[in-house]
């Protein structure tokens, strides 16, 4: 029922959940809201399975209701084009946080947090059994229990 508020809620307010480029700003994030962080390390660009699981997955209403109210979204893109470059400050940003959490830099690979950064689940790729509801209850399979 909660999902179905939230999916309406999506639909007729415009407001979809954003993209934190700052891992920092999204570990306090989640700690002051109680959720989980989602971490998206992609090739915009260039990455083939990258840019279908966004659409696909990340991109889909469904998945955005979802993440709405439980996660703190965080995307690591790695672009090869010039036209696409990020500043070298979010460069930086994004290197940082592939060494701590994806240091065979796999494309793509999505990693699930708690606020403190302790890993949870970790998909590697885009598995043709991945769907947006394998992928939402193995998220929901890993939220704390409400006290």
């Amino acid at each position: 029922m909660k999902l179905l508020i939230v999916s309406l809620f999506v639909l007729l307010t415009g407001t979809t959940p954003q993209w934190e480029l700052d891992f920092t700003r999204a570990k306090a994030e989640a700690e002051k809201s109680h959720k989980l962080i989602l971490v998206n390390f992609s090739g915009s660009d260039w990455c083939g399975p990258c840019i279908k699981l966004k659409k696909d997955v990340f991109e889909s209403a469904d998945f955005q209701s979802f993440s709405a109210e439980r996660l703190v979204l965080v995307r690591a893109d790695f672009p090869r084009l010039s036209k696409n470059q990020l500043s070298a400050e979010q460069t930086a940003r994004n290197e940082a946080l592939a060494e701590k959490y994806n240091h065979q830099g796999k494309f793509p690979f999505t990693v699930l947090l708690d606020a403190s950064g302790k890993i949870f689940q970790e998909w590697d790729g885009y598995p043709k059994s991945l769907t947006i509801a394998s992928m939402t209850e193995q998220i929901q399979s890993k939220m704390p229990v409400d006290k």
